[in-house]
């Protein structure tokens, strides 16, 4: 009996602490903003190796009342993966060089979008959304969709095409090391939803041969100056699409309901080449792998399908999802090439 009721409370306390886990999860974000926000990584870096402690506080110019607050900050990000301790200091991780401010892949600009109160705030209002009519809780929020707020607010335009622009420069880098014949013997590409356009820069860089557009609304492509084989267009990708070879989208469908995914397959069908003068389209997006219940990458997937139940109308798909996708716009075939991480590239065929 005695053993039985130990196995009891230890099941219940480990039920406990997995409650607090979550609870408290938001502790991590929010500490690694601060991080980011008192720029530790790139102090740490331009002290060139392991920095004690003591250099640390010196350098950050805080309160001095605040220095041993300092060391229980990084404790939590040691803890984390994003530093650790080396000769008695704290350098960098492979986490923390990606958050470097000038690091040509940092992620930084993408930590403080989805860390802006602007995105969080309606988090608050999940619960309430699902007893009203309203579109998503960033509505039930702010009384406008998240495209409004974001042509409407320059700052927070800036904020949003920085971080897209950060991630297209990550994804870039990966594919075109391992999987760059995707764009091989294509003569023209338009980049849907493309914001600044730093994947269709890096494409047109890459492939001086292939006619590149970057075609997004107009208050994210006005002023952007193209190059010899890069132009940007601003339009409605809902309305029309530029007629081209092949169409890019990066990040595009998971922002949209089924319906809306449709229209935009179709008008992509109705101005890319046949399959055999090589039209396709290229799309780069998360394939949610349900039968992974309880690994880490499951788990941020479907981070990623509830920010887009918050924030929007979208929706994380699975394969078969996908595949009904295609199908229903009346594409032939499709193939997924698992490069990307958490995100495959996907290949589709008219």
């Amino acid at each position: 009996m005695a053993l039985q009721n130990d196995e009891q409370s230890k099941e219940l306390l480990q039920a406990q602490a997995h409650v607090w886990n979550h609870i408290f999860s938001f502790i991590n974000s929010m500490s690694l903003k601060c991080v980011i926000q008192l720029e530790i990584p790139d102090i740490i870096n331009a002290h060139g190796g392991p920095m004690p402690l003591s250099k640390l506080i010196e350098a950050l110019g805080v309160n001095p009342k605040r220095a041993e607050c300092v060391r229980r900050l990084m404790n939590l990000l040691v803890n984390s993966g994003f530093f650790v301790i080396e000769r008695e200091g704290y350098w960098l991780t492979p986490a923390s060089r990606l958050l470097l401010k000038n690091d040509p892949l940092s992620m930084r600009p993408f930590l403080e979008l989805q860390l802006d109160p602007m995105l969080m705030d309606p988090c608050h209002n999940l619960s309430k959304w699902f007893h009203n009519d309203d579109l998503t809780p960033f509505n039930t929020t702010y009384g406008k969709i998240f495209w409004e707020v974001a042509g409407l607010d320059p700052k927070f335009n800036t904020l949003f095409n920085e971080a897209m622009g950060c991630d297209a420069a990550l994804v870039t880098s990966v594919i075109f090391k391992h999987c760059g014949s995707v764009f091989e013997g294509l003569k023209s590409i338009v980049d849907v939803g493309s914001g600044i356009g730093t994947l269709t820069r890096s494409i047109a860089k890459a492939y001086p041969n292939i006619n590149c557009i970057a075609y997004d609304l107009p208050h994210v492509v006005n002023g952007l100056v193209g190059s010899k084989n890069l132009r940007f267009i601003g339009g409605d990708m809902f309305e029309s699409i530029p007629k081209a070879e092949a169409v890019l989208l990066k990040w595009v469908f998971h922002n949209y309901d089924d319906e809306r995914c449709i229209k935009i397959l179709k008008k992509c069908k109705e101005v890319i080449s046949s399959k055999e003068n090589g039209g396709k389209l290229i799309i780069i997006d998360m394939v949610v792998e349900n039968d992974k219940v309880g690994s880490k990458s499951l788990e941020t997937q479907l981070f990623f399908d509830m920010l887009m139940m918050i924030h929007g109308i979208g929706i994380q798909r699975t394969e078969i999802e996908w595949s009904k996708l295609f199908a229903d716009a009346g594409f032939s075939e499709y193939k997924i090439i698992p490069i990307l991480g958490l995100r495959s590239l996907i290949e589709v065929y008219p």
